[in-house]
Parts: structure tokens; sequence; C-alpha cells
């Protein structure tokens, strides 16, 4: 992907307010390049070192946490309910209370 990318996403990234989540689909989209999902993914798994993003404000389609019952889901749900992020019982996030899909806050 071009550095363009890394540059909007991460931009967009920084938006999120706390309480709020987006998905990697919906980043992709705002950033301009739809359908690119996994290459947040990517981009967020793999940050340079001394770039900072809240990566734990971005999750799957429907409020899925990548990877459950992993360590890195169980320390995003814990970031994320720190910041009163509202989950249901099936551990999917609250898309309909906490989704920001890129309004100004």
């Amino acid at each position: 992907m071009p550095p363009e990318f890394a540059r909007r996403v991460l931009a967009l990234l920084a938006q999120v307010p706390p309480g709020r989540v987006t998905t990697y689909g919906t980043l992709a989209e705002l950033a301009g390049y739809p359908r690119h999902s996994r290459h947040v993914g990517h981009l967020l798994g793999h940050l340079p070192d001394g770039v900072t993003a809240p990566w734990h404000r971005v999750v799957g389609a429907g409020g899925r946490l990548s990877r459950p019952g992993s360590e890195q889901a169980d320390w995003q749900r814990l970031l994320l309910e720190e910041e009163g992020v509202a989950f249901h019982v099936n551990g999917k996030v609250d898309m309909r209370i906490c989704e920001w899909s890129g309004e100004v806050v």
C-alpha cells in the first residue's frame, strides 16, 4: 500500500473518540480505499516504532474483536471497557451505541 494509505488511515483513527469504535472496513472506505479492510488490519498490526494509534478502537464487522479468546483480544476488551464501550452478552461491541462512522465529534 502507498504511504498515503497509512497516513490517511492513521489520521482518521486519531479522530475516533474514547468510548467509540470503528471497523477496519469503515476506516478503509473513509480513507478512500474501499474493500481494503485487511490492509488496515495489517497496518495496525505492524505500526512502526514510535508510531502510536488507538488501535483498540478498531473492531471487525458487527463489533467482533479480532482473535476472540486471545491475549490481544482480552487486552483490547479491557481497554475498551475502561473507555465505557458497551458489549453484548455474546462478546461483541454494541455498534448501535458505540460505532463511530466518521462524524466530527
